[in-house]
């Protein structure tokens, strides 16, 4: 399956977990995972991510294509060194989120991902995935 996302990752307790997000074109997704790369994370994929399920998770890579790329708006689309697959253990979608959000997960390929909103802009974003990265346990569905 080809989901119109972008896929970063950052390695936690010794795997690298990844945070998938997804939002309108235009919404913030690369710059968001841009701004993340600053903060530890790895680019897995930018712009279209390949999803597919195995050994009880729901893994995620770039296409060929644009493997290493991603769209900086008014620079250019600029190389980067990606991580060439990850799991995901989170999925990000691009709005406004709660104060204090319900726990939420939404099925992809049969797989059940924690599910977060998160406003791309805000300066606090980056940090923020990274400790949400900690606090759900996708393998097991629960938040840790």
């Amino acid at each position: 399956m080809i989901k119109h996302a972008g896929l970063i990752a950052q390695r936690v307790g010794g795997r690298w977990r990844g945070v998938l997000i997804e939002g309108p074109s235009g919404a913030g997704k690369s710059d968001l995972a841009l701004r993340c790369l600053d903060h530890g994370f790895r680019l897995v994929a930018d712009d279209r991510v390949l999803l597919w399920a195995a050994d009880g998770g729901l893994w995620g890579r770039a296409p060929d294509t644009l493997a290493g790329l991603i769209e900086v708006r008014g620079v250019d689309v600029l190389r980067i060194e990606p991580l060439i697959f990850c799991e995901v253990a989170m999925l990000v979608r691009l709005g406004a989120p709660d104060r204090i959000p319900q726990d939420t997960t939404e099925t992809i390929l049969g797989m059940a991902v924690p599910l977060l909103a998160a406003d791309p802009f805000e300066t606090s974003a980056p940090a923020k995935l990274s400790r949400a990265l900690t606090a759900f346990d996708a393998a097991h569905k629960r938040r840790i």
